[in-house]
């Protein structure tokens, strides 16, 4: 077969910069990939992984069929009518027999695949459902709910203009998350006017560019930030006009950081004192600052702390609202809920940032006889049984609930131990966008038209749901007559139509994605009726940022929807200006305000806090899942993709290696308290003695002949604790697993 020479524009899925890409075809293969130069975020930019999205597409076993488990284990394919009658009875026995809160959905999110889960929504609300959860609650949750408490939502870096940039925690050379990293970290080190600081335990490839690497003992940074901070106030660095102007209750916060004793915050993270003092004399001389905290911290000790003291080290600096700061920025929709007073769960009381069950308790929350445990999962694009803390833990939990049921593209791990596995269209065969929307002033949104059409016998999720939906008898026929009318009449009419079937049933609010899915949905161009939920939130942005969104270009919500239509490259969907920053602040005056007492009294314990975590039966510290040049999320379910360490190394300082016997090549065991595993050694002294570390993307149970499976490498999660976690934000210490190493005989 003859390639296509036609460059077709979509995104990588890989990471949250979604960068602009072109792909061309050779059937169903991608033959050649680039960056798409008209990409309005990217602008041509992209890393070596996005050139191999091949082996998403067509390098793994796909699903063509919906399956049921029998008694025996085993799976039967069945026909999609069965599927969806079969498990819309079973739902409907778990609702009314445990009432809809009974049944829990997780996921509905991966990297670059967010309409489906924006469909979930109806389905759950017609269920009764109230409990969610996804791989947010395993990162940012934390940092969310500070957010919460300070600016009262998301913000982000501007490391393109910024004259001093902070990476805590992250490794933007191999993680991205900031937009075109790789060429941004050069210009940054190659610039003697601004500065790179890195705080990380490991001599990273980003931490090779920077100016200042504070090399902290793994699970000190609060006590290097608490340090930074505290100089920053003892020499009198602040930005005092900032704070009298633009927040309140700084001088409870000051008050706290005065009594901070910068010698033993050294001390205790492994730094020179004159290092963390040099630290924040630069910070404070600097014109503007941007910092980027990430999974290094947000998954190990003090998370939500470290959190807050990282986003006071700018706010104390008045680095927020100027170009090369720190910014808020407009939705299309947000991702989370930013509420200061979390809900809680219902058996465990556990604390709910974002409106999200905390990972670390799902298993508890379902392994119990309390009346109002979980009964039922619903799991969408997501592999909790091989992400999440514990596995073992997890998998008992799973094989607890009365039904799961998981919607994935291939029979992954979690899908292996579900009643019913329904196949989706891949990312590239239906249409589909991400709400990883950050920027500020500029803010970018890219919906992706499909490359080939869905494989057969899969379906896009919008079109799971719909049917589950219309199954269960969820589904207003009245409104959607009236809908699907005025639809065929114009965008005029249904808008109007719209508008009058919710005033009558405000209830209909939470269906609104599936019946725009239904009635605007199959009026749209070029069959992108999933995108129909685009209408609505096009009409969210107009009432919200009706300034921005008309500086950008777009004279009404019609308009923009159209240009997300029409846009194969992204659009820029709002336009703000610096002052504009502070009106996404919701609190009174306009003014931040800074004390979190809660986090005020954590950082006043640090002095009894434990820094070290480790014992003589677990002395290494393991960090479980670095990122590398050849490890991705795993839906890169294909191993033939690396170039280098296929199979994933456990990296260990040289000191360790001479210590405990280990040979560079040679196989060692590595034990936690809940499991064991074993790994080839790398020697790398850009480790510290005393901390090790395994790769993500590895660990796969991945199909070999004879339905039987291969994992190559260690599944990281059977290694875990699931009691190890955050007190307030309940996220995991994956980054911070005491261990012990020994070698294996050749």
């Amino acid at each position: 077969m003859t390639a296509d020479a036609t460059w077709h524009k979509t995104a990588c899925i890989l990471c949250e910069n979604n960068c602009g890409i072109q792909v061309q075809l050779d059937g169903r293969r991608f033959a050649k990939i680039r960056g798409d130069q008209e990409h309005v975020a990217t602008g041509g930019y992209t890393c070596n992984k996005a050139l191999r999205l091949d082996h998403y597409q067509n390098g793994g076993t796909r699903l063509t069929s919906p399956l049921r488990r029998e008694k025996d284990g085993t799976f039967t394919p069945v026909d999609w009518d069965t599927a969806i009658s079969e498990i819309t009875a079973r739902l409907k026995t778990v609702r009314d027999t445990h009432g809809g809160k009974s049944v829990f959905y997780y996921g509905g999110a991966g990297q670059g695949n967010h309409l489906g889960g924006a469909y979930s929504g109806a389905l759950l609300r017609a269920l009764g459902a109230r409990y969610r959860s996804n791989a947010l609650a395993q990162e940012k949750t934390g940092e969310g709910w500070v957010d919460a408490h300070l600016t009262g939502g998301h913000t982000a870096g501007d490391f393109e203009h910024a004259e001093v940039a902070v990476f805590l925690g992250k490794n933007p050379w191999q993680s991205h998350g900031v937009p075109r990293a790789r060429t941004v970290l050069k210009q940054i080190a190659k610039d003697p006017a601004r500065t790179m600081i890195v705080i990380d335990p490991v001599r990273t490839e980003t931490a090779d560019l920077a100016d200042i690497h504070l090399q902290v003992r793994p699970g000190t940074d609060a006590w290097c930030l608490a340090g930074i901070l505290a100089v920053l106030v003892q020499e009198d660095l602040v930005d005092h006009t900032f704070l009298e102007a633009r927040t309140t209750g700084a001088d409870t916060v000051l008050d706290h950081l005065k009594t901070v004793h910068i010698a033993r915050c050294a001390e205790v993270s492994g730094l020179e004192e004159d290092l963390l003092r040099t630290t924040a004399r630069r910070i404070a001389a600097a014109s503007s600052i941007s910092t980027y905290e990430d999974l290094g911290v947000q998954q190990g000790p003090n998370s939500t702390l470290v959190s807050y003291l990282n986003k006071l080290i700018w706010l104390l600096t008045g680095n927020f609202a100027k170009p090369g700061a720190m910014h808020p920025h407009s939705w299309v929709v947000p991702l989370a809920h930013y509420d200061t007073d979390a809900r809680r769960t219902p058996v465990t009381g556990a604390r709910m940032p974002g409106g999200l069950v905390p990972c670390n308790v799902i298993a508890e929350e379902i392994l119990t006889d309390h009346p109002e445990r979980f009964r039922a999962m619903i799991i969408e694009s997501s592999n909790p049984a091989h992400s999440l803390a514990d596995s073992a833990a997890f998998s008992e939990a799973l094989a607890a609930l009365d039904l799961v049921v998981v919607i994935d593209i291939a029979l992954t791990e979690t899908g292996r131990q579900a009643d019913y596995v329904l196949p989706a269209a891949s990312q590239f065969e239906k249409w589909e966008a991400t709400f990883f929307a950050f920027e500020f002033p500029r803010n970018t949104f890219h919906l992706r038209a499909p490359l080939l059409d869905p494989l057969p016998g899969t379906l896009p999720e919008p079109e799971i749901h719909a049917r589950l939906l219309r199954e269960l008898g969820g589904a207003p026929r009245v409104p959607l007559t009236v809908l699907r009318t005025a639809a065929r009449l114009g965008r005029t009419p249904f808008k109007l139509a719209f508008a009058a079937v919710v005033a009558l049933d405000r209830k209909l609010l939470g269906m609104a994605p599936y019946l725009l899915y239904e009635t605007l949905g199959p009026t749209l161009p070029a069959g992108a009726r999933p995108a129909a939920v685009l209408w609505a939130l096009a009409q969210r942005i107009a009432k919200t940022y009706p300034a921005a969104m008309r500086r950008a270009g777009h004279t009404s919500a019609d308009a923009l929807f159209d240009a997300m239509l029409g846009g194969r490259s992204g659009v820029t969907f709002t336009e703000d200006e610096y002052a504009d920053a502070w009106n996404y602040v919701p609190h009174p005056g306009r003014r931040i305000p800074l004390p979190i007492p809660e986090l005020l009294g954590l950082l006043a314990d640090l002095d009894t806090t434990p820094a070290v975590h480790t014992s003589d039966d677990f002395p290494i510290v393991l960090a479980a899942g670095q990122r590398r040049a050849f490890t991705a999320n795993t839906i890169f379910r294909d191993n033939t993709w690396r170039k280098r360490d296929q199979q994933g190394a456990l990296r260990v300082s040289p000191r360790d290696a001479e210590q405990l016997g280990l040979a560079d090549g040679a196989l060692a065991q590595i034990t936690t308290s809940r499991g064991t595993a074993q790994a080839v050694v790398e020697i790398d002294d850009r480790l510290q003695p005393g901390h090790a570390a395994l790769p993500n993307g590895f660990g796969l149970d991945l199909p070999v002949a004879d339905g039987a499976t291969e994992r190559t490498g260690v599944a990281l999660n059977t290694l875990t604790d699931l009691t190890w976690r955050d007190p307030i934000a309940g996220t995991p210490w994956h980054k911070h697993v005491p261990a012990r190493i020994a070698p294996l005989p050749a």
